[in-house]
């Protein structure tokens, strides 16, 4: 496949801005879709080769005219501020995940667009604690909280398109929980960072995670993009680790103090309660709702994941996770988010 113009939904977030430079470094011309033209100049300035398209994904059928003389459709966006604001979201949820996706893929392809990467998650997989996941423990979505569900149904809606409609080629790339340079957001990742090298963290919680860099996860992208196989999945999780681990390398890096302390599940409960009172009356995001609580509980130690297939058929490799950690922190100092100094 020869890529020239690539189309990137979600472009100025963690991931997708870190898929546009990659494409851009590799000579590849970015048509990038963003919901803001003030925060995409934010996120990337002059950046070269690099066309804004302003739309949103409630809305594919407005923006989809930039889709044509594309090579590929790289879908990065998704709602999942479920997380940050408390409550339930099941309709926003269901409206751009579920139904943005179907949408985008079919209006893709009416674009002229033959080939679609689509960015799923490791919340479509599910396997028992401490076993190793791989691509085909595939989670059900009655065993999912709506955040995960909406996931593995955006997914069945490409593949449902795809058994339809055979020349449409699509990939599914399953990040784990992403880490990197440029998280404006700041994503969930972004916040804990911020929060352990200002000195906020009252203490540890309990729960352990797959930890990718959201830069290996970009060339997953590209790689699936170019060698995947058509419908199939591949795993882009990272390195399992605990908060007991994570924390105190995010402290060494920013050369700060962590706290030493497991915070009780009850108590998690009632900050997170409290802290979704603040989020209703503020309107701002959160650092951890009644579904991070849940999600931690009920998820803890299924976060291992083989990467056999990424590795055998996409050539996929991972960078270790202190230069991760190394390059968000000098990112947020050299942006302003952190003192130059902690």
């Amino acid at each position: 496949m020869n890529l020239q113009t690539a189309f990137v939904t979600g472009a100025t977030g963690l991931l997708g801005n870190n898929l546009v430079r990659e494409l851009q470094g590799r000579g590849v011309a970015v048509k990038a879709l963003v919901r803001s033209a003030e925060k995409a100049r934010q996120q990337f300035g002059d950046l070269a080769g690099v066309e804004f398209v302003v739309g949103d994904m409630a809305d594919v059928k407005a923006f989809a005219p930039a889709m044509h003389g594309c090579d590929v459709v790289f879908h990065t966006a998704a709602f999942f501020r479920d997380n940050y604001k408390g409550g339930s979201h099941w309709e926003t949820l269901r409206r751009i995940n579920v139904d943005g996706t179907a949408a985008l893929i079919a209006q893709a392809y009416a674009a002229g667009v033959r080939r679609f990467v689509q960015t799923s998650s490791i919340a479509v997989l599910h396997g028992a604690p401490g076993s190793v996941i791989d691509e085909t423990h595939v989670r059900e979505p009655a065993d999912a909280d709506d955040y995960y569900r909406s996931k593995i149904l955006g997914d069945r809606a490409v593949l449902t398109f795809l058994e339809n409609v055979p020349e449409m080629h699509a990939t599914f790339v399953l990040p784990g929980w992403m880490w990197g340079p440029g998280d404006i957001g700041p994503t969930s990742a972004g916040q804990v960072a911020l929060d352990t090298a200002l000195r906020r963290l009252p203490g540890l919680v309990p729960g352990s995670f797959s930890v990718v860099d959201a830069r290996d996860v970009a060339q997953a992208h590209i790689a699936a993009a170019l060698r995947g196989r058509r419908g199939e999945r591949y795993l882009a999780a990272g390195r399992h680790m605990t908060m007991r681990e994570l924390i105190p390398l995010i402290g060494r890096t920013a050369g700060v103090a962590t706290p030493k302390r497991a915070l009780p599940v009850p108590l998690l409960f009632a900050l997170a309660s409290v802290q979704e009172i603040y989020a209703r009356i503020t309107g701002k995001p959160i650092l951890l709702s009644l579904a991070t609580v849940r999600l931690m509980v009920k998820e803890a130690d299924r976060t291992r994941f083989s990467h056999a297939k990424s590795e055998g058929e996409l050539g996929l490799g991972f960078r270790p996770v202190d230069h991760t950690v190394r390059d968000v922190i000098a990112w947020y100092r050299t942006h302003g988010w952190l003192p130059a100094s902690a």
